[in-house]
Protein backbone atom coordinates (compact mmCIF):
# COMPACT_ATOMS: atom_id res chain seq x y z
CA UNK A 1 0.00 0.00 0.00
CA UNK A 2 1.28 3.27 -1.22
CA UNK A 3 1.88 6.24 1.41
CA UNK A 4 -0.44 9.13 1.71
CA UNK A 5 0.37 12.29 1.68
CA UNK A 6 -0.11 13.05 5.32
CA UNK A 7 2.68 10.34 5.75
CA UNK A 8 4.84 11.93 3.40
CA UNK A 9 4.73 15.19 5.25
CA UNK A 10 4.84 13.33 8.92
CA UNK A 11 8.03 11.68 7.82
CA UNK A 12 9.57 15.27 6.78
CA UNK A 13 8.75 16.62 9.88
CA UNK A 14 11.50 14.49 11.14
CA UNK A 15 13.85 15.96 9.13
CA UNK A 16 15.58 19.00 10.12
CA UNK A 17 17.99 21.36 8.44
CA UNK A 18 21.19 21.19 10.27
CA UNK A 19 21.95 24.60 10.71
CA UNK A 20 18.39 25.50 11.98
CA UNK A 21 16.82 23.69 14.90
CA UNK A 22 13.20 23.26 13.30
CA UNK A 23 12.05 20.69 10.94
CA UNK A 24 11.66 20.97 6.99
CA UNK A 25 7.72 21.20 7.14
CA UNK A 26 8.18 23.75 9.56
CA UNK A 27 10.63 25.49 8.56
CA UNK A 28 8.61 26.43 5.22
CA UNK A 29 10.72 24.69 2.90
CA UNK A 30 8.42 22.16 1.60
CA UNK A 31 6.36 23.43 -0.76
CA UNK A 32 4.11 19.69 -1.97
CA UNK A 33 4.86 16.35 -2.25
CA UNK A 34 3.00 14.01 -4.89
CA UNK A 35 2.91 10.51 -4.53
CA UNK A 36 2.70 8.33 -7.78
CA UNK A 37 0.81 5.93 -9.05
CA UNK A 38 1.37 2.57 -7.44
CA UNK A 39 3.11 0.21 -8.75
CA UNK A 40 3.54 -3.63 -7.55
CA UNK A 41 7.05 -2.76 -6.34
CA UNK A 42 5.95 0.73 -5.20
CA UNK A 43 5.22 4.91 -5.81
CA UNK A 44 7.49 7.20 -6.61
CA UNK A 45 7.56 10.29 -4.42
CA UNK A 46 8.11 13.54 -5.91
CA UNK A 47 8.88 16.83 -2.94
CA UNK A 48 8.97 20.06 -4.32
CA UNK A 49 10.94 22.48 -1.99
CA UNK A 50 13.34 24.91 -1.77
CA UNK A 51 16.30 26.12 0.60
CA UNK A 52 16.68 28.79 2.62
CA UNK A 53 19.76 30.13 0.10
CA UNK A 54 21.03 28.74 -3.34
CA UNK A 55 24.43 28.75 -2.21
CA UNK A 56 23.51 26.33 1.39
CA UNK A 57 26.26 24.40 2.58
CA UNK A 58 24.05 21.58 3.96
CA UNK A 59 21.79 21.32 0.55
CA UNK A 60 23.36 17.41 -0.42
CA UNK A 61 22.96 16.97 3.60
CA UNK A 62 19.68 17.81 3.47
CA UNK A 63 18.81 16.06 0.17
CA UNK A 64 20.64 12.64 1.51
CA UNK A 65 18.12 13.01 5.02
CA UNK A 66 14.72 13.67 2.91
CA UNK A 67 15.86 10.50 0.38
CA UNK A 68 16.75 8.08 2.97
CA UNK A 69 13.70 9.26 5.70
CA UNK A 70 11.01 8.89 2.48
CA UNK A 71 12.74 5.68 1.03
CA UNK A 72 12.39 3.85 4.78
CA UNK A 73 8.49 4.62 4.94
CA UNK A 74 6.44 1.03 2.97
CA UNK A 75 5.17 1.55 -0.48
CA UNK A 76 8.05 3.99 -1.42
CA UNK A 77 10.05 2.79 -4.55
CA UNK A 78 11.58 6.01 -5.25
CA UNK A 79 12.14 9.36 -4.20
CA UNK A 80 12.94 12.11 -6.04
CA UNK A 81 13.57 15.75 -5.19
CA UNK A 82 12.71 18.90 -6.72
CA UNK A 83 14.72 22.05 -5.68
CA UNK A 84 12.62 25.01 -7.07
CA UNK A 85 13.78 28.43 -6.17
CA UNK A 86 10.15 30.07 -6.70
CA UNK A 87 9.26 31.54 -5.03
CA UNK A 88 12.22 32.47 -3.03
CA UNK A 89 11.88 31.33 0.56
CA UNK A 90 11.65 34.00 2.95
CA UNK A 91 10.74 33.64 7.20
CA UNK A 92 7.17 34.37 6.78
CA UNK A 93 7.04 30.78 5.29
CA UNK A 94 7.68 29.43 8.49
CA UNK A 95 4.80 27.86 10.21
CA UNK A 96 3.18 28.76 13.56
CA UNK A 97 4.98 25.88 15.10
CA UNK A 98 8.09 26.47 13.98
CA UNK A 99 7.62 30.49 14.77
CA UNK A 100 7.32 28.87 18.03
CA UNK A 101 10.50 26.38 18.42
CA UNK A 102 12.60 29.29 16.99
CA UNK A 103 11.11 31.57 19.97
CA UNK A 104 10.15 34.06 17.43
CA UNK A 105 7.29 36.53 18.04
CA UNK A 106 3.99 35.76 15.89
Amino acid sequence: MQPTNEEIFAALRTCRDPEIPVNLVDLGLVYGVEVGSPQPEGAEVLVKMTLTSPCCPMSHRIVGEIQRTLQALPGVRAVRIEIVWEPAWHPGLITTEGRRQLQLAS
